[in-house]
């Protein structure tokens, strides 16, 4: 039998830490394992989502290639638009979710390097498919974060990148033959059987950059491993973007695109968002029953999680029970991992005979 360790603990419900904000809610005890999460008794009392919802109530996503200054622009039209940023996950996003001091090691992590994949990126060990199948999974649990803030508070999410635009690194790296065919395949039976679970964002903005500009910025970088990218891979990011994802995702969701200087006049990026008329795409159909189902969803990050796993064998992503074993009782072995958070001695926990 073999195990494929998404994460031995992921986060469940409000009591997760969300990267980039802290939403405090009602609970009956001081102990966090005791707070109150949404659930079908609050809907069946009168708690509704709708009633919070303004024009602003909007999941907007910022794509572009490497470099290309998409963050800086997801960051401006968040503040003009009065939206929660979420900057792009990055491998050790859970440890933010769950608010670890340091990151914890890459065994717990997707056991991948983003720094190995641009040094080596046809390592025999797999690094290159293991660290896009960990990311696309990082993208989900974020982007079920953004749902699960915009339904609870009504407040409008800004982010860079999400699991429907993913894709076009598999592309690319399949292009550049970094990862198998059986890799992309296997990556797409997963997004298949997950992504349908979500709503596609509201609008999606690209910010469209030459892929030579790109790696000419790239260059410049303060970290080494981005100064030898190769072209033909941005270009293949570049081309994934405009003949694949924009089309695909332009069906249900608004669509805005900019080249590198109009994406830097981020008034004007805002005040195209707000003429928007948003009178397509799947969000119009839903209501409270909807929003309550999918709120019961997005809390729940173990479920979320779990939407990625399949009884399919992949060397580069598949590991043995022996080894799974292994890794299991090493990660309860860390200090505060024995049980449940407020319950470890050897981190500083008091009182727990009272909770």
């Amino acid at each position: 039998m073999a195990l494929r360790v998404i994460r031995l603990v992921i986060p469940s419900g409000a009591t997760a830490l969300k990267a980039g904000t802290v939403s405090q809610k009602a609970g009956l005890h001081t102990s966090s394992v005791r707070s109150l999460q949404y659930g079908w008794l609050a809907y069946v009392l009168g708690e509704r989502t709708t009633p919070r919802f303004s024009q602003n109530s909007k999941i907007i996503t910022v794509d572009g290639n490497l470099a290309s200054g998409k963050g800086a622009l997801a960051q401006k039209v968040a503040e003009r638009l009065g939206m929660l940023y979420m900057p792009e996950p990055d491998t050790f996003y859970i440890d933010k979710m769950t608010g670890e001091k340091e990151p914890l090691p890459v065994a717990f992590n997707g056991m991948c390097s983003l720094e190995k994949f641009y040094l080596d990126p046809k390592a025999t060990d797999g690094n290159s498919y293991r660290l896009q199948s960990w990311m696309y999974i990082m993208r989900l649990l974020q982007y079920a974060d953004a749902i699960e803030h915009l339904l609870t508070t009504g407040q409008g999410v800004v982010l860079e990148r999400s699991p429907f635009s993913d894709m076009v690194f598999v592309d690319a790296m399949f292009k550049e033959g970094y990862i198998r065919k059986e890799c992309v395949d296997h990556y797409n039976e997963i997004k298949g059987i997950s992504i349908c679970e979500f709503l596609p964002p509201h609008l999606a903005i690209y910010v469209d950059i030459p892929a030579e500009e790109v790696q000419k910025r790239l260059k410049q970088s303060s970290k080494p491993y981005l100064h030898n990218v190769p072209l033909s891979y941005l270009k293949g990011i570049e081309e994934s973007y405009k003949k694949s994802f924009l089309p695909q995702i332009g069906a249900e969701t608004e669509v805005l695109a900019y080249d590198a200087t109009q994406a830097q006049d981020f008034e004007r990026v805002a005040e195209d968002i707000e003429y928007l008329k948003f009178d397509k795409g799947p969000w119009l159909e839903q209501d409270d029953v909807t929003y309550h189902h999918m709120r019961m969803l997005v809390q729940n990050k173990q479920r979320v999680a779990g939407l990625t796993h399949i009884p399919k064998f992949l060397p580069e992503t598949t590991i043995g029970a022996h080894e799974y074993d292994e890794t299991y009782y090493a990660y309860r072995a860390l200090p505060g991992k024995r049980y449940a958070p407020g319950y470890n001695e050897d981190v500083g926990d008091k009182h727990i005979w009272l909770k």
